[in-house]
């Protein structure tokens, strides 16, 4: 519709504009020294200026359409060159993502050379309710995975524990399923010195994607936003991989002893790639 408007717009321009122009000239033809003809020049003198307004107006109709049409084009080319220039940087995004995960993943090593792990997969996530799990592309035929194990992302922070191990693939239990529970150092004591509580999965909390630290002395000092890392008791995980910050600071309902939520440090629903602790050693 917008194409056939516009040519029987240029047609009845060009035409109007044509006969314009035949007016003009017809006029002028009459433009002599002749009385008789001198008289007539009067006459239509009105028409020939009007043909003179009706020519110039139509000669910028023209000249506006001309220009529009160079700006279109150009507005095309321009949106084009945004579209190439909005690739390039999501091409550069994406890459200094992957450079930003590899320099923490090597400063990770660096901090905890001590460690040996697995880079491994997440397939899927486990279809049950009541816990939180998922699971990853590796097994016992495939990696020297072993139930147990401490799985991490690539900047040190538990995920949670190897579960159970088959030919290609492992279940991972999650540090928010009601089976997850190690001891993690928290606040700081007499002595200035971090203290060793008991940190694990909570059913109320788990679909919060909250854990728990339970039992916690009156004489610990604890805020919101203190971190919770592993203490690396009982040799199970190493010291020092963050859990996450406590969240929230409560009293038991019988007024004895205190509990506090905590909040892993990132979204666990949102990784997609994961490190197996394979073998680790504790500073004594």
């Amino acid at each position: 519709m917008k194409t056939i408007l516009n040519k029987q717009t240029i047609t009845i321009a060009g035409a109007a504009f044509l006969i314009a122009i035949i007016t003009i000239i017809s006029v002028n033809a009459l433009n002599t020294q002749d009385p008789v003809t001198g008289a007539a020049n009067v006459v239509t003198r009105p028409v020939r200026e009007l043909a003179s307004t009706i020519a110039r107006t139509f000669g910028n109709i023209f000249s506006a359409m001309y220009d529009y049409e160079q700006l279109t084009l150009q507005n095309e080319q321009l949106l084009q060159q945004i579209a190439r220039l909005e690739m390039d940087y999501r091409d550069a995004a994406a890459l200094a993502e992957e450079n930003r995960q590899m320099r923490n993943l090597l400063n990770f090593r660096e901090r905890h050379g001590e460690f040996e792990s697995e880079r491994a997969t997440l397939q899927s996530w486990g279809s049950d309710n009541f816990s939180s799990s998922f699971i990853i592309n590796r097994g016992y035929a495939n990696s020297d995975i072993r139930p147990g194990m401490g799985v991490t992302t690539e900047h040190g922070m538990l995920l949670g524990q190897v579960f159970d191990v088959g030919p290609t693939t492992s279940t991972i239990i999650t540090i928010i399923d009601t089976k997850f529970s190690l001891a993690a150092f928290v606040g700081r004591g007499e002595a200035d010195v971090p203290v060793s509580v008991t940190a694990r999965g909570d059913f109320s909390l788990m679909r919060n994607g909250l854990l728990i630290l339970d039992n916690i002395d009156d004489d610990l000092t604890l805020l919101v936003g203190d971190f919770v890392v592993t203490s690396g008791t009982g040799g199970v995980f190493p010291a020092g991989l963050i859990l996450g910050e406590i969240d929230g600071i409560y009293r038991h309902d019988s007024g004895i002893g205190r509990f506090a939520t905590v909040r892993p440090m990132l979204d666990i629903s949102t990784i997609n790639a994961v490190f197996v602790i394979t073998e680790f050693e504790n500073p004594d």
